[in-house]
């Protein structure tokens, strides 16, 4: 299996609807892409404050093997929601590393 992590800082404070909205759709990941074992999304509520620096939602994705991780970039619904972030995201860090 492979883990994948993602972080997405934006370049403003999102609205609570438009946060809703990107939350909603990463969840739908997970009965839209073939190889999701596991899927979880949500805001950073870390009480490490100076551990922030601005990533506000965090993605945690399980992958049945690296090839459903690699396919699932391409992927049309992955796809649809990368366009979402258009104008809206500063960085995104992302680390992928096989379960051992």
């Amino acid at each position: 299996m492979f883990e994948h992590l993602v972080s997405f800082k934006f370049k403003e404070a999102l609205s609570p609807s438009k946060e809703a909205e990107l939350l909603e759709a990463l969840h739908a990941l997970k009965t839209q892409v073939p190889g999701i074992v596991e899927l979880t999304a949500g805001r950073n509520e870390t009480l490490e404050t100076g551990n922030i620096q601005g990533y506000m939602l965090g993605l945690r994705v399980t992958f049945t093997d690296r090839q459903a991780l690699q396919d699932y970039g391409p992927h049309p619904a992955h796809q649809s929601f990368v366009a979402m972030l258009d104008g809206l995201i500063e960085n995104v860090i992302v680390i992928d590393y096989p379960i051992v």
